[in-house]
């Protein structure tokens, strides 16, 4: 649990010295932040794969993966219903005779701070390999985050830190009592996926290609379902 510790203490973190900085973080330093983030994410999610792709028995999964989880969450538009939500809600700029309202900073800070492969695939690492490295480079991005939010909305932004460790710390504990169902040839295949998916959000942060990894995430479920139908037929 260090990790989703870890994380939630750099949402508070942040939460607190973005509320210092009222007007704002300087654009060119946010840039350098993200660029940082994203070259990070790249490096994580490229070594995933490599790592994993030689001990993998199913070398094609992971494309069949991708490409049913892609159709799945394109069906599902999650990509589109996570970025309405967050334009539903005006920035700073735009609501220059109103205060922002906390309550649309949270929503859009809970969105951006759960729903995530790092945020998915971390907890799982952690609690079945004592693998935090996920988790504390999410918690890196997440104080980026949170600072450049908590600098809009102020300190209550704070206040998604518990929620940011009851979505981890379930997964955490799912995970941990289901870890003697769960096979290396599983996490395997699933870190390869989750990796491809690391690299694809670093792509998006550098603003290189937009891959609609929201739209992929499903991709991570096929694996299990794969395995479950493996053990039942008992191939």
């Amino acid at each position: 649990m260090i990790g989703t510790i870890a994380n939630t203490i750099t949402i508070l973190l942040g939460s607190c010295i973005g509320s210092v900085l009222k007007r704002g973080i300087k654009p060119q330093y946010q840039k350098v932040m993200f660029t940082a983030m994203g070259l990070a994410s790249l490096a994580l999610g490229f070594n995933a794969v490599c790592r994993n792709m030689p001990q993998s028995h199913y070398p094609v999964l992971f494309v069949l993966s991708l490409a049913i989880g892609g159709l799945i969450g394109t069906i599902l538009n999650l990509d589109g219903r996570f970025k309405a939500l967050v334009d539903r809600h005006p920035s700073e700029n735009s609501t220059a005779d109103k205060a922002p309202s906390l309550a649309q900073g949270l929503s859009t800070g809970v969105l951006l701070f759960c729903i995530g492969t790092l945020s998915i695939v971390g907890p799982i690492n952690s609690a079945l390999l004592g693998d935090n490295t996920f988790l504390f480079t999410n918690a890196t991005l997440d104080f980026v985050t949170s600072t450049v939010l908590a600098a809009t909305y102020g300190i209550g932004m704070a206040l998604a830190a518990p929620i940011l460790f009851c979505w981890q710390g379930s997964i955490y504990l799912i995970a941990r009592l289901c870890g003697n169902i769960i096979s290396d040839e599983l996490l395997c295949e699933m870190s390869i996926v989750g990796g491809t998916l690391i690299a694809a959000s670093g792509l998006a942060i550098l603003e290189i290609k937009d891959c609609k990894t929201l739209n992929l995430l499903p991709a991570l479920f096929v694996p299990v379902v794969f395995f479950l139908f493996k053990g039942l037929l008992g191939i």
